[in-house]
């Protein structure tokens, strides 16, 4: 009886430890076993890349926690149809997040180029630029390939530094992402292009891949990643109000493309080397610093990094966030993630080692249920001949199985929606004409919607 008892403290201990660790630790999506895939220029079937997907590994001490990753994410890469010779490939990186950030108090930090965060399936997040800006000195574009280095070099910043959101839409894949020297990583909201109000893209059309999420406006957008001061980073919507009253809306960035035709001087007024004339090739929003910061009374209104302090549903006594900022189309809003500066004391969290000890957290025995709106699952088209679509709207944080069932209640079909993926196809053309339950199910999910197919 001893020995039970003894055991039955153990397992409450162990339990309530677990249900008590901070979502810096229990948000990242892990796999050890399957690999990611990638397109190449000209064939629109997926080729596996032989990396392993999203998070290999997390371990935590009393101040942080540590993720193995290689850096790519479960959805398909590529193609990158502006030149770029780069793939996905392998970063066997290891981040240390802080699990207690603090905001500083002091000079705010500014984001720098290259990783400046980390998204929850292990891929890297960068700032607003590409490494192109304005060189007075000779009137034209530098930094970048095909361009003449900038002077200072590439980590030196320019008085006009491009936006790479605009300026390189062409070589993002669906999943509005690129890679820099095989460092894939998103500037962006992660959230595909063919799911967008307004698609600026037609890359999905050729070679179809998803994101991390997808935006559903109905619910609080899910925990996507930390920046590098270890503040969390949400997807497009939240709480209207800072309390987490208000209903659910879209959260809002406080910039604005400025009203200006030359480029002579900065937002507040500070004089500057002049840039180029606004039009054509330089479109208003061309360059970071054709935005100014206006900010807004309302709470859904971010400040001037990009964020505010609120409750959200993994902080329900608050924190200060990040949110990935998109338009009433649901297009990238700049300053899209974090920036231009950070919130809280922000560096280099990539380190080769861990150097304390530390507890590994074992996924395989928590409880991450997914908690999705009214409108989960979006199946199109709907009737179909042909071929199906079936996309949850949300983030996908475990492995869900997708049956497709027939009059008859036998399955007919299935297929596995990965973790860190949205949407998955059936093949119907083999079919009989009728109705069909599509289902999917997951550890404490199950939804189900009518199919009907035509003939």
């Amino acid at each position: 009886m001893k020995n039970i008892l003894l055991l039955n403290t153990f397992l409450l201990g162990s339990f309530l430890s677990q249900a008590q660790l901070s979502p810096a630790i229990t948000s990242w999506l892990q796999n050890d076993t399957e690999t990611g895939s990638y397109y190449v220029v000209g064939n629109s079937t997926a080729i596996d890349n032989g990396i392993l997907y999203n998070c290999q590994k997390v371990e935590y001490s009393d101040n942080f926690v540590y993720v193995h990753t290689k850096g790519i994410p479960a959805y398909p890469t590529g193609p990158f149809q502006d030149g770029n010779p780069s793939q996905a490939s392998d970063q066997d990186a290891i981040y240390r997040i802080p699990l207690f950030p603090e905001a500083n108090t002091g000079t705010p930090i500014s984001t720098n180029p290259g990783n400046i965060g980390v998204f929850i399936n292990g891929v890297s997040l960068f700032d607003y630029r590409d490494g192109v800006a304005w060189n007075p000195a000779t009137n034209a574009i530098c930094g970048g390939p095909g361009n003449p280095p900038c002077p200072g070099g590439p980590m030196a910043m320019m008085d006009w530094n491009r936006d790479a959101i605009p300026a390189e839409r062409e070589g993002f894949d669906c999943s509005k992402a690129h890679p820099a020297m095989g460092n894939y990583h998103h500037h962006q909201n992660p959230s595909a292009f063919k799911l967008d109000l307004n698609v600026v893209s037609d890359v999905c059309n050729l070679y179809d891949a998803d994101g991390l999420y997808a935006i559903d406006s109905t619910v609080h957008s899910p925990l996507i990643g930390f920046a590098y001061d270890g503040f969390p980073i949400y997807g497009a919507y939240g709480f209207r109000n800072s309390d987490g009253t208000g209903g659910i809306v879209r959260i809002k960035s406080g910039y604005q493309l400025r009203d200006i035709t030359e480029r002579t001087e900065y937002a507040d007024g500070t004089n500057v080397e002049d840039g180029p004339d606004v039009g054509g090739q330089f479109f208003l929003g061309y360059f970071r610093e054709d935005y100014e910061f206006v900010g807004a009374s309302d709470e859904d209104v971010l400040d001037v990094h990009n964020g505010r302090f609120c409750v959200t549903p993994e902080y329900p006594d608050g924190t200060y966030a990040y949110f990935a900022t998109v338009d009433e189309f649901w297009n990238s809003s700049y300053p899209y993630v974090v920036g231009p500066t950070f919130y809280g004391e922000a560096e280099n969290r990539q380190v080769n080692s861990v150097t304390e000890v530390t507890s590994i957290y074992d996924v395989g025995t928590s409880v991450n249920s997914i908690k999705l709106g009214d409108n989960a699952i979006t199946v199109f088209p709907n009737p179909s001949s042909d071929l199906v679509a079936i996309q949850l709207n949300h983030l996908v944080t475990e492995d869900l199985s997708i049956a497709l069932i027939g009059t008859d209640g036998k399955v007919v079909a299935q297929k596995t929606l990965k973790k860190g993926t949205t949407i998955a196809y059936f093949d119907t053309q083999t079919l009989y004409a009728g109705t069909y339950i599509i289902k999917v199910q997951g550890k404490e999910f199950l939804k189900s919607q009518k199919l009907v197919l035509t003939k």
